[in-house]
């Protein structure tokens, strides 16, 4: 693929996937705000932007088979757990930005968590099999992951269990 295509379609890709988590975002307020025929339109539109960011992202080659999709997700995990995350929250504290801080804080957190879980799948996918998985919950406030059962407040936010979301 030629560099200029390559380019706009890593754009497209970023753009499309940038929408589609904001129209979800955009939905859930409408949602709190009992307006449900709005967050239905935000919902749908959402799909469609995913789709538009499936179609680039599967134009690019960018999408392999689970243990090369595994790899990935561990690469990017552990990079965010590694740098990332520590250097988002080291300007937030050099800045004096509290919140930002909190959710660098509870982000590289949870990253930890992801890195560990996608290296068990990785594991599995690798000998062929699918892995085993219990129960999925994650915290709403602060994205906090565990398998199993959910705590009676999260470890990281101190959220009530009633906040985590199953899987």
């Amino acid at each position: 693929m030629r560099r200029m295509t390559e380019t706009n379609l890593n754009s497209a890709y970023s753009g499309e996937s940038m929408a589609h988590m904001r129209y979800l975002v955009y939905g859930d307020v409408a949602d709190s705000e009992g307006k449900p025929n709005i967050a239905r339109l935000f919902r749908s539109i959402a799909f469609a932007e995913r789709v538009h960011a499936t179609n680039h992202y599967q134009e690019l080659g960018a999408i392999g088979s689970s243990v090369q999709n595994l790899q990935v997700a561990i690469d990017g995990e552990t990079y965010e757990v590694d740098e990332m995350y520590p250097a988002y929250k080291a300007v937030a504290e050099l800045q004096g930005e509290k919140g930002a801080q909190r959710t660098a804080d509870w982000a590289w957190q949870a990253e930890r968590i992801h890195a560990a879980m996608y290296q068990k799948a990785r594991q599995a996918a690798e000998s062929g099999q699918d892995m085993d998985l219990g129960p999925m919950f994650i915290c709403e406030v602060c994205g906090y992951t565990v398998e199993g059962q959910a705590p009676a407040s999260c470890p990281l936010c101190k959220a009530p269990r009633d906040r985590f979301r199953q899987f």
